[in-house]
């Protein structure tokens, strides 16, 4: 299934399909109703008209701080070759709370486009505890296996803070320049809440040939307002029914968000 997530074709409107809770949690959906609700969500977000798909273990609250075990693993495995085969579009992984190497063997067995890294270089301090960045296993392990998976590394992820503030445009440098970061994620602090804005101007000097998208918080009036600013966004709860982050996707906000998208 390869099919690239390319940012040269304007800016990429990422949607989230939200796993339901998998086996080995507190409290466990069907893996049925889980793979379901998951293809239900993708072709929601095919009708609407978006350019990719993010699939994320939302439901395993709480998260584990790294490494996840296998029964998480083959949940999503399952559940990735169910919406790649549902969908024509680029799909990625993102294996929460932080778990690079469970992301990357989704990534190389299934042939996504991307894989989402929250904390790949540095320290965060979150309510897991503390985020340790792995990117010089984690470049390896990509090389090792072969895969062409995009990495999209967050730039102080939400629901986090790193353990030592510098700039922010320092960090970002060190993302792509020093852990190998091909596109950088800008969020707000919390899920659902808008990231600040000020900084794109100094990320974009600072990083001119690296994609940033924003990643929290986006509605259609933010993606009208970025569009030749940002490469692309990934979004999740604005697009649900009623604004619900544990709603399926609503059909008219995801057009409402294309439409955005490609206003001229």
């Amino acid at each position: 299934m390869s099919r690239t997530l390319n940012f040269d074709r304007g800016p990429r409107l990422i949607g989230m399909v939200h796993l339901l809770a998998l086996p080995g949690c507190p409290r466990p959906a069907p893996v049925r109703g889980m793979v379901a609700r998951a293809v239900a969500d993708a072709k929601a977000w095919a009708r609407g008209g978006a350019d990719a798909l993010l699939v994320e273990n939302f439901g395993d609250r709480p998260f584990h701080p790294d490494r996840v075990p296998p029964e998480t693993v083959a949940a999503m495995s399952r559940a990735l070759a169910e919406v790649a085969r549902a969908v024509d579009l680029p799909v990625g992984v993102n294996v929460l709370r932080n778990d690079a190497a469970s992301a990357l063997a989704l990534a190389a067995a299934h042939e996504l486009a991307f894989l989402r890294v929250n904390v790949l270089a540095g320290v965060a301090v979150a309510d897991q505890g503390l985020l340790v960045g792995r990117a010089h296993e984690t470049l390896r392990q990509r090389a090792a296996l072969r895969c062409r998976a995009l990495i999209l590394a967050d730039l102080r992820v939400k629901h986090a803070r790193p353990l030592v503030e510098r700039p922010l445009a320092d960090e970002a440098r060190d993302l792509v320049r020093r852990a190998g970061a091909d596109a950088l994620l800008l969020t707000g602090p919390a899920t659902g809440r808008p990231p600040d804005l000020e900084p794109l101007r100094a990320l974009a000097a600072a990083l001119p040939a690296t994609p940033l998208l924003l990643a929290s918080g986006v509605d259609a009036a933010v993606v009208a307002a970025t569009r030749t600013r940002v490469a692309g966004w990934i979004v999740g709860t604005w697009a649900k029914r009623g604004g619900r982050v544990e709603a399926p996707p609503d059909p008219r906000r995801v057009r409402a968000l294309a439409r955005a998208r490609d206003r001229s």
